[in-house]
């Protein structure tokens, strides 16, 4: 065997051992969705919390009116949860469409917070931490400027954490409300429920772990008082936070009755941007992580950082590895006598991934479709080669920047109309 049919092994036996830890978590999450789905929507415990919500905004003038309407909506006691919204150095209508909701709804808890180039503009984790200053509640929940909550998503968060102690927060469930809008938003949709929701049911139903999104999710507030708040230089805060949670010993709950719709890039540049931050935002909460790895206190959480690494680390270097093999070799630069086998469990993984995916969305009314099982198979060719490529781009634009001792500077997601 030659060097290339070495590397060309090693690559293809780590793709196809993350293809079967995926298709592990699609079987975990889909029973732990069938349960959930046969179960009378969890309520309340005990006196009813009082609950702070907390929006940060960066220039939302086209999303925030909807979405702090929809949160004056919740199907909660109105005398039991504030909305704090952090208006962060905005330079658009923000601030003035915020002060006509207040004016329009005197009668409730909403507090507007607006800084400046000095106070804000920094980044979604000091928003947040601005916001903590202000907040009255025993319990912290978190929305993007983009969301609209359905009515009953609060109260299902607050009721999984009246029942169990020990849950340090719990995560809902966001949709795409744009999903039509290109055919980037369906891919985006599709990626949403199937690599993102069902893999946080699978690793709950497995592992009792989960990773915190940005959006629509609760914790306790003596677990922020007791981290000292959000990490300021954490691209992903959400993960970041998700990992203190953990060492903690506090677990994470994923319950997919609580659901929020949520905008989502509708252009490549916009994606692309987005997406780079979170890679970026993840490499560093992964190496910042990485000593638990050896810490016997942190065994529970093993998985998720070994699942991280994996799939930043590993499945990246894996495909990178291969594809450029089979090229070479189509062209004759090199040979290898793997590429006929190669490229048979390259055809079994895309059958993989389009059958995989497709019975993941099948958990959502109305995505079971013909179209959709179109969607996948093209999603295959293009956007799953456009996640390698920014994968790539926000793991050098990390090392880049480290060296360089440069600041990571948060980009806003552009919204649309």
């Amino acid at each position: 065997m030659t060097l290339a049919d070495y590397l060309l092994l090693i690559a293809t036996l780590s793709i196809w051992s993350l293809l079967l830890i995926n298709v592990i978590l699609i079987i975990a999450g889909y029973i732990y969705y069938m349960k959930i789905e046969g179960a009378e929507p969890p309520t309340i415990k005990g006196e009813t919390p009082f609950v702070s919500i907390m929006v940060p905004a960066h220039n939302e003038g086209i999303v925030i009116v909807k979405t702090v309407e929809a949160l004056l909506r919740l199907n909660y006691p109105h005398d039991r949860y504030e909305i704090i919204v952090i208006n962060d150095n905005s330079s658009d209508n923000s601030a003035d469409l915020l002060q006509g909701i207040q004016l329009k709804h005197p009668e409730r808890l909403l507090t507007i917070i607006n800084t400046d180039g000095i106070t804000g503009g920094k980044g979604k984790s000091n928003a947040l931490n601005l916001g903590f200053k202000q907040a009255q509640g025993e319990l912290i929940a978190i929305y993007d400027a983009d969301n609209t909550p359905e009515r009953n998503a609060l109260q299902y968060l607050v009721a999984e954490l009246t029942h169990d102690p020990s849950l340090g927060a719990v995560v809902g469930k966001f949709r795409t409300r744009n999903r039509d809008a290109t055919l980037l938003t369906r891919f985006i949709n599709i990626e949403t429920l199937s690599f993102q929701w069902m893999a946080q049911a699978g690793r709950w139903q497995l592992f009792k772990l989960c990773t915190i999104p940005g959006t629509n999710f609760i914790l306790r507030r003596s677990i922020i008082e007791a981290i000292g708040g959000w990490d300021v230089k954490a691209l992903a805060e959400d993960t970041e936070i998700s990992f203190r949670i953990y060492t903690m010993g506090y677990r994470i709950k994923f319950q997919p009755k609580a659901v929020t719709w949520e905008q989502e890039p509708q252009t490549i540049s916009v994606w692309f941007r987005q997406r780079t931050r979170w890679v970026k935002g993840n490499v560093y909460v992964i190496l910042k992580n990485l000593p638990l790895l050896f810490d016997p206190k942190a065994r529970k959480i093993r998985f998720d950082l070994l699942y991280f690494l994996a799939i930043y680390f590993l499945l990246l270097t894996s495909l990178v590895v291969s594809d450029t093999i089979l090229i070479l070799n189509i062209f004759g630069y090199i040979h290898t006598t793997l590429a006929g086998f190669s490229g048979l469990l390259w055809l079994l993984a895309i059958v993989l991934f389009i059958v995989g995916t497709f019975i993941t969305i099948t958990t959502e009314k109305g995505e079971m479709s013909v179209e959709n099982l179109g969607i996948i198979a093209l999603m295959y060719v293009t956007y799953a080669q456009m996640w390698m490529v920014v994968a790539a781009y926000g793991l050098v634009m990390y090392i880049r920047e480290t060296l360089l001792k440069r600041e990571a500077k948060w980009y806003k997601t552009e919204r649309f109309k």
